[in-house]
């Protein structure tokens, strides 16, 4: 038995033409892998596209891939991840699924209150697969809580579990505030623990449960992870033995400018200077300034001047990050570069408290402002006029208030 394990593509997530370009090859490439290593299926652990409704123009490429896998008989396993998942139930994974594309594998029935989930056979091997969706906030913990575990656990033959959340004993360092449930949540005796939505790279085994994998992303979907991972990948399951294959079309670059003393001029001088000495034809150049200019702002340095230069000098794409310098005339909000979810955690343990007018604990005001967060960050209906859009969340806010303030 062969298989691929293939999670957090997030088609569709780049703004700029030419980083969905590479984005978009690296997941072509993937499946390339897929037909080269003449696999049996391939599991997408969420997150193939990022949000439940993508462009035309990507679901057009990915039907075009998934038409690949079915043409050489090659089981295509889903399942959805935070970003495709959708709670009206409205999302391509599921026009995907009618035109026999590919199978979402999150099927079951509620018996006796507990979710029974049932078991997807793979015709051309045997195995057996199942798994849960992903969502936003770690709200599909509930759904992990309410299973039914005993028939899972005690069904024979070769089985994989296909989860996308985030396990508190395998979270780096830099992800340590983010949401997430110990390994105990998933149900124990599969042979293949198929994982996303932690952009890590890691096959483990934990206190009985058998490969843990997570491929990271087909590629790097921040600033962060393009100089965290250098590429993307995926993982390669053959008769027991598990082997990650890297995806790489274009090399990073990284590039880190100490700012501290400096002023805009010296600095922007100093970057072009030092950058057009260095090789960088074809590559992601990262850009990363960090430090107290001495004099002057960041925004008198002339990065367009820069990417200009270095995209005469074969660049393939220039980005850059500045959120770790400051002027000597701000006070910077000090955040370390993360996960969204992080940076607003950071923010409301640096800021609870300072505002006068609200007068609760800590904790409550803690919650108060997370939960405002979530609200702010509601997204429009199918359908849904601006007016109601607007007044749904003016409800749900002085619900949210009302709730921890008690007025």
């Amino acid at each position: 038995m062969k298989f691929a394990h293939i999670a957090d593509c997030h088609l569709g997530s780049y703004r700029e033409e030419r980083m969905q370009r590479v984005n978009t090859a690296s997941f072509i490439k993937s499946i390339d892998n897929c037909l080269n290593e003449n696999v049996d299926f391939v599991c997408i652990s969420g997150d193939l596209f990022n949000t439940a409704l993508p462009s035309i123009d990507v679901v057009r490429e990915t039907v075009r891939q998934f038409r690949r896998l079915k043409e050489r008989r090659i089981g295509c396993y889903i399942i959805a991840g935070s970003h495709d998942f959708s709670p009206s139930g409205k999302a391509m994974l599921h026009v995907l699924e009618e035109a026999r594309l590919c199978v979402d594998v999150v099927k079951g029935d509620i018996v006796d209150g507990l979710l029974k989930l049932r078991f997807t056979v793979d015709q051309k091997t045997g195995a057996k697969i199942t798994g849960m969706i992903g969502r936003r906030g770690m709200l599909e913990r509930t759904y992990y809580e309410n299973i039914h575990r005993e028939h899972l656990e005690n069904e024979e033959g070769f089985k994989i579990f296909m989860f996308h959340t985030a396990l508190t004993e395998l979270k780096p360092k830099e992800l340590l505030h983010m949401d997430s449930s110990p390994v105990s949540l998933l149900p124990r005796n599969f042979n293949y623990y198929a994982g996303g939505h932690v952009h890590i790279v890691s096959d483990s085994s934990i206190d009985g449960y058998e490969h843990i994998v997570y491929p990271g992303p087909t590629f790097p979907n921040s600033f962060t992870e393009l100089e965290k991972l250098k590429g993307g990948g995926m993982y390669i399951h053959d008769n027991g033995v598990v082997k990650f294959v890297p995806i790489i079309l274009k090399e990073i670059f990284s590039y880190v400018k100490d700012c501290e003393g400096k002023s805009a001029e010296v600095v922007e001088q100093e970057i072009k200077t030092e950058l057009l000495a260095k090789n960088v034809d074809g590559m992601i150049v990262c850009l990363r300034l960090r430090g107290v200019l001495g004099q002057g702002r960041v925004s008198d340095i002339k990065f367009k001047e820069i990417s200009t230069l270095l995209y005469e000098h074969g660049a393939y794409f220039v980005m850059r990050n500045t959120g770790s310098v400051q002027t000597q005339a701000f006070e910077a909000v000090h955040v370390k570069e993360d996960s969204v979810e992080n940076i607003e955690k950071s923010i409301i343990e640096e800021h609870v408290g300072m505002h006068k007018g609200i007068s609760a604990s800590v904790d409550v005001e803690k919650k108060l402002m997370t939960d405002l967060m979530q609200v702010l960050s509601e997204e429009s209906h199918e359908g849904e006029k601006k007016y109601e859009f607007e007044g749904r969340v003016a409800d749900m806010t002085k619900k949210v208030i009302d709730t921890h303030l008690g007025q």
